[in-house]
C-alpha cells in the first residue's frame, strides 16, 4: 500500500456513503456502498485471508474516492447508478438479461390505449408482463384491437368533441372512434376493464368475441377478414398454451434461485403474474461470490427497469435486507416483502428455479468460457503481448472517414472489459484539416479528445483509456505518438495494419505478428472494424445531410438518385465543379448533355 492510500484511509468518515476504487490509470474498477465508510474501506487492506476476487481487486487499487449520502438507502441507489454508469471490472454486472417488453395502460387518461414499452415507471399506469418465451406483445395488441376496438393513435382527445374524421382502423372495425366522440368515457372504460381481465388471464370472453366476429365475416362473405380473425384465434390459443397456470389467480411474485459449481454460478428468476408462470431469466456471474453477499447488488440492478412485485422469494437471508426493501418499496409505491423459502410451496419453487439455473449453467458453461476467453482472456493476453503495466480494461480505437478529403469525420469506439460500450462511443467532425490528410486528421482528433480528460464532465471523455488503438501502420502510429508526447501523456498506444494484420508499438521497431486464432489479435480486429463501421456510418449521415440541399437541385434531370451517385463519386460540389465532362459521364445515368449542363451551371456560380 502506498503512502497516499494510508493517509486517505485515516481521513475517512464513519458515516454512510459510496466508495470508488481506482487503478493506476485513474479508472474506476470497483464501486461499493457502506454504512460506515471508514470501517468498510479499511477492511480491504487488513488481513491476508481474502477471497481471490477481493485479493485481485486490492492488488489493483492505486487510489479511491468516496461520496457521502444522507442515508443507507441513498447509498444503495447511488451505488447502483454508478455501477451502470462506469461498468467497473470488479463489480457484478448483469449482462445476460434482456429488457423484455411489457404492455402498459395509462389509466389517468379518459381514453387510454394499450402500448408496448420496455421501461417500467412509477407513473400510475398499469403494467402487464414481462412477455417472453415466444409470447409476442404485438400479437396481443392485434387480438385486443379486434376484440375491444381500443384506439391506437396518439391524438389528444377532448371528450364530447369531434377531432376530425375517424382513421382507417375505425373503418376496419379495429377502433371505436373515440377521437370523433363515437363512444362515451363510460362505455370506453367498460372495454378497458374487460381488457385488464383479459391481460390477467381470463381469455374466455375474448375468444367468444373473436369467434362471433369470424362467423359474421364469413356469413357476409368477407372471407379475407374471416381468415385474419381465424389466425388471431390461433394466436390466442398459442398464448393460452404458453402460459403455465399452476397457482391461484391473484398469485404475483418473483422467485430467486441460485446454483454454483464452485467456479461458476447463476441466479435464476421465475416470474409469476396473475397465477401464471410468465417465464424464467438466468444470469451468469462474472465474479463468483456467495448469494448472500451479491444479492443486494443483483436485486438493485435487476429491478432498475423491471416491474417489482409485492413478494420476492429468496433462497436465503441476504445482507442489507432492510435497506433493499426500503428502496424497492419506495420505487414501486407498495410494501415489498422478502420471503425466505424454508418449507412448503415456496421452498419447492426456489428448488425449481435453482434446478433451471443448474441446467442453464451446464449448457452454457462452454459458451461462457468462450466468451470469457474472447473478452477478459483477450485482455490478459493483450497485456502480455504489448508488455503493458495494467490490463487494458478500457480500450479506445479511432478511425477517419471522408471522400476525397471532404466531409471529414472521425470515430471513437470504446471497449470495456473486452466488449463494446456503445454509450461511450463518440463522433468528431474534422475542423482544422483540409484535403486528404489522415495523419493530420488523426492528430487533431486525439489532441481534442485527450484535452478533455481532466476538464470534461462527459462520462466517456473523462475516462482514462488503458490502451489507444489506431487503424494503420507505423506512420499513423508515429503521428499520434507526437500528440501524446506533446500533451505529456503516457497512455499505451498501438496500431493495427490491415494487410498483414501486424501490430505496431512505439517501443518496438519490428511489428508484432500473431496467429489469426490469437484472442488478442481478434480483440484488436473487432474494435478496429467497429471503429471503421462507426466512422463510415457517421460520414454517410453527414454527407446525406449535405446532399439534402445543394446546387445540383437547380439542374433539370438531376434527381435524388443521380445526386447521390455524384456525391459518392466526387464527395463535394467543389470536386464536381473541377471535373471534366468525361469524368462526369463515368457516373451511371449521367448523359453528355447533362454533364455539360452540370458544369455550365456550377461554374457560373
Amino acid at each position: 500500500m502506498n503512502q497516499m492510500l494510508k493517509e486517505k484511509l485515516l481521513t475517512l468518515p464513519t458515516s454512510s456513503g459510496v466508495y470508488l476504487m481506482k487503478d493506476s490509470t485513474n479508472n474506476i474498477i470497483y464501486v461499493g456502498k457502506a454504512k460506515n465508510l471508514k470501517r468498510r474501506v479499511n477492511s480491504y487492506f487488513i488481513g491476508n485471508d481474502k477471497p481471490i476476487k477481493t485479493f485481485n481487486l486490492v492488488q489493483n487499487i492505486a487510489d479511491f474516492d468516496f461520496i457521502l449520502t444522507p442515508s443507507d438507502t441513498d447509498a444503495f441507489l447511488l451505488e447502483n447508478n454508478l455501477i451502470k454508469k462506469y461498468q467497473p471490472h470488479f463489480n457484478i454486472l448483469l449482462k445476460d438479461g434482456k429488457n423484455y417488453p411489457y404492455l402498459k395502460i395509462n389509466l389517468k387518461e379518459d381514453y387510454p390505449k394499450l402500448e408496448i414499452t420496455r421501461k417500467v415507471k412509477n407513473d400510475g399506469s398499469k403494467y402487464f408482463g414481462p412477455y417472453f418465451n415466444g409470447i409476442s406483445p404485438t400479437e396481443i395488441l392485434k387480438i385486443v384491437s379486434r376484440a375491444f376496438c381500443l384506439r391506437t393513435c396518439n391524438k389528444k382527445i377532448d371528450a364530447g368533441k369531434e377531432n376530425g374524421k375517424p382513421c382507417l382502423n375505425y373503418s376496419l372495425g379495429l377502433c371505436s372512434g373515440a377521437c370523433c366522440g363515437y363512444i362515451t368515457k363510460e362505455e370506453y372504460k367498460k372495454q378497458i376493464d374487460k381488457l385488464i381481465e383479459f391481460l390477467k388471464g381470463d381469455t374466455k370472453e375474448v375468444e367468444q368475441i373473436l369467434k362471433q366476429k369470424m362467423q359474421l365475416a364469413s356469413d357476409t362473405q368477407n372471407y379475407e377478414k374471416a381468415i385474419e380473425i381465424r389466425d388471431e384465434i390461433k394466436s390466442l390459443n398459442n398464448l393460452k398454451q404458453k402460459y403455465t397456470t399452476q397457482f391461484p389467480k391473484l398469485f404475483n411474485q418473483d422467485v430467486m434461485g441460485y446454483y454454483s459449481t464452485g467456479t461458476n454460478a447463476v441466479i435464476t428468476t421465475m416470474i409469476i403474474r396473475n397465477g401464471k408462470l410468465m417465464g424464467i431469466e438466468n444470469f451468469t456471474l462474472n465474479n463468483l461470490q456467495d448469494f448472500e453477499s451479491i444479492a443486494s447488488s443483483f436485486l438493485l440492478q435487476y429491478y432498475s427497469n423491471r416491474q417489482i412485485p409485492k413478494k420476492i422469494v429468496l433462497p436465503q437471508n441476504i445482507l442489507d435486507e432492510s435497506e433493499i426493501l426500503a428502496f424497492l418499496s419506495q420505487k414501486s409505491s407498495q410494501n415489498v416483502q422478502f420471503i425466505v423459502a424454508q418449507k412448503g410451496k415456496n421452498k419447492r419453487l426456489v428448488e425449481l428455479a435453482s434446478q433451471n439455473g443448474k441446467e442453464y449453467l451446464e449448457k452454457s458453461i462452454g459458451i461462457t468460457k468462450t466468451r470469457e476467453m474472447k473478452t477478459m482472456g483477450a485482455i490478459s493476453r493483450l497485456k502480455d503481448v504489448l508488455n503493458l503495466s495494467n490490463p487494458p480494461y478500457r480500450i479506445e480505437c479511432y478511425d477517419i472517414s471522408h471522400i476525397s478529403g471532404t466531409n471529414g469525420v472521425a470515430s471513437m469506439v470504446v471497449f470495456i472489459n473486452g466488449e463494446p460500450a456503445k454509450t461511450h462511443y463518440r463522433k468528431f467532425n474534422i475542423k482544422t484539416v483540409e484535403g486528404n490528410d489522415d495523419f493530420a486528421s488523426m492528430q487533431e482528433v486525439l489532441s481534442r479528445r485527450l484535452s478533455e480528460l481532466k476538464s470534461s464532465n462527459d462520462i466517456s471523455f473523462s475516462s482514462n483509456p488503458n490502451l489507444i488503438v489506431i487503424d494503420g501502420g507505423k506512420g499513423q502510429l508515429s503521428s499520434v505518438a507526437e500528440i501524446l508526447q506533446s500533451l505529456g501523456s503516457n497512455i499505451p498506444l498501438c496500431s493495427l495494419a490491415k494487410q498483414e494484420e501486424e501490430i505496431f508499438t512505439i517501443n518496438n521497431t519490428d511489428s508484432i505478428k500473431l496467429k489469426r486464432s490469437d484472442v488478442a489479435l481478434q480483440l484488436l480486429q473487432r474494435i478496429r472494424d467497429e471503429a471503421h463501421r462507426f466512422a463510415i456510418t457517421f460520414h454517410r449521415s453527414k454527407r446525406g445531410k449535405a446532399m439534402v440541399k445543394s446546387e445540383l437541385d437547380e439542374i433539370k434531370g438531376i434527381g435524388k438518385v443521380k445526386k447521390t451517385l455524384l456525391f459518392d463519386k466526387f464527395g463535394s460540389i467543389e470536386n464536381i465543379k473541377n471535373s471534366t465532362i468525361q469524368e462526369l459521364m463515368l457516373v451511371k445515368g449521367i448523359t453528355e448533355s447533362e454533364a455539360i449542363e452540370i458544369l455550365n451551371i456550377l461554374n457560373k456560380k
